[in-house]
């Protein structure tokens, strides 16, 4: 039993300290684990280090990352209990100091139980009523003194039980009392690799949650054990997505598929080698060849401070034009770097939607199935780098361009404000709900050239070629036509490039 004086004597501000000291251990575990991840995948490349010797150093830093998951994770288990003995302490030494300062006024003493010592005989009516009084005092004196020691040595109580709550996973982990000889003994103290189910909802916030739960040797087996499903989950990292949307095209590739996909999968495959070829990051980011869907980012989409992301209009496939839709995307990236030299940019090619073919380009349909996911897509942008915390959340911006408009025009309209802090509208041939302050985004932009027919139809709602539009239009040539706003030659590619940096685009 803990002793009354010994809980009065408790130093709280002590155990205040020890648990921030150990909060902020944890805290720094996860940035650092973060940097042993990234250390990981580049060890055993060829701009690392390759061959057998990267190869194990990769895998010994992927362990360390894993331990120092583990450890953070018993951490966070244990300052549950720590927070809950600091709180359980601080009020049993209150009650205590309250319970021993009551006797001590009354000239009596509490046992280590909280029993009161020193109470003068019970009061009787042949006492004088003064001495009555006395002794009634010193007794109503007893009874606050013992309801007080017994409020003390329960919480007390409760204090060493969540000790014993916050020792235990630490224990395990083996970062307990007996602290282990070295990071051999951790590892053995790790609970072997079970996978923890995907989300089965497509939510990315949910998906970025789940992923950064897991160790770093968990995350890389589950990019080998389901990688089609990876490298769709909207939320994920693009380095995930990008290893396991490989793994799939490599499938594809070697003759998994046949016919229009195998032509698909190929494309995407030579897209890949020629633009790393030229010295380009590139991760890809979406990989579906049975729907024909494809997205590719040029840079690095974990780490760009700038992010465009390209929608294109009608008439636009990957087996077909992935090739021209990535060089717009590395246009568009080339101008926003002239405008802001040295920013890390990164631009992505999304073919996240079927877009309609000329039958059916009048036709809200298209759009209404990918707005959702494009909406989607932006939202796992943002979360994939905020919950991870590995870096801040990029400038986005939306480069849409003709039926793309359109597409982006139903993101909008989707649940949730758009994960974009800019729209950039070319060639638009409409969009539904009003004009630009419907769009949720702080800045909106348009091109219109009067040299674009599409620009003035109107199709689906307003459009930048409204005067009342309210958005901020962008230089454009009077003979500039519907394909040619990503032409170097013309004066709308620059402002875009300003406007995916963040350093201007009016016109």
């Amino acid at each position: 039993m803990t002793a009354l004086t010994q809980v009065a004597g408790w130093d709280v501000p002590a155990v205040r300290g020890g648990v921030a000291g150990l909060d902020e251990v944890a805290a720094r575990l996860l940035p650092w684990r973060t940097r042993l991840d990234v250390l990981g995948r580049r060890l055993g490349t060829a701009e690392c280090w390759s061959g057998p010797a990267g190869e194990v150093a990769a895998t010994a830093v992927v362990e360390l990352s894993t331990v120092a998951s583990g450890i953070a994770g018993a951490m966070g288990s244990s300052l549950i209990g720590l927070q809950g003995l600091h709180a359980a302490a601080a009020e049993a030494q209150e009650w205590a100091a309250g319970a021993l300062a009551t006797a001590d006024a009354a000239g009596l003493t509490l046992d280590d139980a909280g029993r009161p010592g020193g109470l003068p005989a019970a009061p009787a009516r042949t006492m004088a009523p003064d001495q009555l009084a006395d002794v009634l005092a010193v007794h109503r004196a007893a009874e606050v003194a013992g309801a007080r020691a017994e409020e003390a040595l329960r919480a007390a109580a409760r204090a060493l039980g969540c000790a014993c709550d916050a020792r235990s996973p630490l224990d395990r982990a083996g970062v307990g009392v007996a602290v282990p000889a070295g990071f051999d003994d951790l590892t053995a103290r790790l609970p072997p690799l079970v996978l923890p189910p995907l989300p089965l909802r497509r939510d990315p916030q949910r998906a970025a949650t789940w992923w950064a739960g897991l160790t770093a040797a968990e995350q890389l087996a589950e990019i080998a054990a389901r990688p089609a499903r990876v490298g769709a989950l909207d939320g994920l990292p693009a380095w995930a997505r990008d290893q396991a949307n490989r793994l799939v095209l490599a499938a594809a590739v070697a003759g998994a598929v046949h016919g229009e996909r195998r032509v698909v999968a190929e494309v995407v495959a030579a897209q890949l080698t020629a633009h790393e070829a030229a010295g380009r990051p590139v991760q890809l980011l979406q990989f579906d060849p049975a729907a024909d869907l494809v997205a590719v980012a040029l840079g690095d989409l974990d780490t760009a401070a700038a992010v465009g992301v390209l929608v294109p209009g009608i008439n636009t496939t990957p087996g077909d034009d992935l090739p021209g839709l990535l060089g717009d995307a590395a246009a568009v990236g080339r101008a926003a770097q002239a405008a802001a030299p040295g920013l890390a940019v990164a631009t992505v090619a999304w073919l996240g939607y079927r877009p309609p073919g000329l039958a059916t380009m009048a036709l809200p349909h298209a759009s209404r199935r990918g707005g959702p996911s494009l909406d989607r897509a932006l939202d796992g942008l943002a979360a994939a780098r905020t919950t991870a915390g590995t870096a801040p959340a990029p400038r986005t911006t939306v480069v849409a361009h003709s039926y793309g408009t359109v597409v982006a025009g139903q993101a909008v309209r989707a649940p949730g404000r758009l994960a974009a802090d800019a729209l950039v509208l070319l060639g638009s041939p409409g969009l539904a709900g009003g004009g630009a302050e419907q769009l949720e985004v702080d800045e909106v932009f348009g091109a219109a050239s009067p040299a674009d027919p599409v620009a003035w139809l109107g199709w689906f709602g307003s459009a930048p070629s409204d005067f009342s539009y309210g958005d901020v239009p962008l230089p454009a040539e009077v003979t500039e036509g519907h394909t040619d706003y990503y032409d170097p030659d013309r004066p709308t590619l620059a402002a875009i490039g300003e406007v995916v940096a963040g350093v201007g685009g009016e016109g």
